[in-house]
């Protein structure tokens, strides 16, 4: 997988946003000095597979309150989602979905997806009344069903673009 370098991002960042060991993004890209890298960048980041293999996007819109699952360009699914409030908002951008964890507890209801922004992810909800409101901390939430049924379909690394 490759992560493109925005401004302001240290490799510190960018390992914690991918959950990957900064040795091991510096062994991969055989950085010597993790201070001397610069926007636009392309930083390989290990133990992903290369998106141009996986057929499955999903696009957010935040305004509207929906995801779409697309398979190779076509849409496949849309599903309604909660969004993050005025004050929490769900980070606009490209990121990827880098591990999946069932039942993680608390208010994320049966499923957690990680985006590759720290912090941040796709889950299901203990609320359901919240779907279709801007109600979170940032995150993007789903009905449980929802988002089990995405997290089947759906393998680690697909991209997510995140608009208003």
């Amino acid at each position: 997988m490759i992560h493109i370098v925005k401004t302001g991002e240290t490799l510190a960042q960018i390992s914690r946003d991918y959950r990957t060991p900064l040795r091991d993004i510096l062994a991969a890209n055989q950085i010597a000095n993790p201070n001397m890298i610069f926007p636009g960048q392309q930083i390989s980041i290990p133990g992903f597979p290369n998106p141009d293999t996986i057929p499955y996007r999903i696009d957010v819109s935040t305004t509207k309150r929906r995801l779409r699952l697309y398979k190779n360009g076509s849409l496949e699914k849309e599903f309604p989602i909660a969004v993050g409030r005025i004050l929490s908002a769900t980070p606009v951008g490209n990121f990827f979905i880098i591990n999946k964890a069932p039942n993680p507890g608390g208010p994320y209801g049966t499923m957690w997806m990680s985006l590759s922004k720290q912090y941040y992810g796709i889950h299901g909800t203990n609320n359901p009344s919240s779907i279709g409101k801007a109600v979170s901390k940032g995150c993007i939430r789903m009905f449980n069903k929802d988002v089990e049924e995405l997290a089947r379909i759906i393998p680690l690394g697909t991209p997510v673009t995140i608009q208003p």
